[in-house]
């Protein structure tokens, strides 16, 4: 197969993953669905990973590629965390996994690894909401971010709704809104969605009751 058929099967790929910065937490959601161009692969993917008990990231992208590094940078934070006997800051993680992505998509291979992660933290700093492109970019937010093929009509949502203050409470519902509005529109979203928020008591996942929405 030619690297150009690759590149556009890969691109096939999509989902719908939005972070949202409140005045006491961060919110991160994403749909359930897992495509291969016009196929549906699998209906109930986690997109959601915890890191450590104070962060957490989503993925959009390959999840082969996702996967592996998910488990890299828990067993690499760990690790640092009993070398310095103490836990790293939101910041460092951030790096360490933007270092990772920086050589995933750099390393000869037939399927280029595609995939870009957000990252949400809170630390002694405060609150913190990080996107990772997928050429090992870090941009941290302020206010909120969208990946995947969904991210355009969840961003149009999120540029609407979102007031600075707002308290994880409301973040909740407008992840709802945004994803809700996005897997209307792109056919490699939905499914579903999953919730998680990040406070000062850490990483707390919604149960599929509390995120329960309607969609058509």
């Amino acid at each position: 197969m030619r690297k150009e058929q690759i590149d556009k099967d890969v691109m096939k790929t999509g989902t719908t993953t939005v972070g949202i910065v409140c005045k006491d937490g961060i919110v991160l959601g994403a749909d359930k669905r897992t495509s291969a161009g016009y196929m549906i692969v699998n209906k109930r993917q986690k997109k959601i990973a915890q890191i450590t008990d104070k962060i957490a990231i989503t993925h959009a992208g390959l999840v082969s590629d996702a996967q592996l590094l998910t488990r890299i940078i828990r067993a690499q934070v760990r690790l640092d965390a009993l070398r310095k006997g103490k836990d790293l800051f939101v910041k460092e993680v951030a790096n360490l996994l933007g270092n990772l992505l920086y050589n995933n998509i750099r390393r000869p291979s037939m399927v280029p690894g595609i995939v870009g992660f957000l990252m949400g933290g809170v630390d002694s700093k405060g609150y913190h909401l990080f996107d990772l492109g997928i050429d090992g970019s870090i941009t941290k937010y302020e206010d909120f971010a969208s990946t995947g093929s969904g991210s355009i009509t969840a961003i149009g949502v999120l540029e609407a709704l979102y007031e600075p203050g707002i308290a994880v409470k409301e973040g909740v519902e407008l992840i709802k809104k945004a994803i809700n509005a996005a897997v209307q529109r792109d056919m490699a979203s939905g499914d579903g969605i999953d919730i998680l928020t990040i406070t000062s008591s850490g990483v707390q996942p919604l149960t599929e009751k509390e995120v329960r929405v309607s969609l058509i």
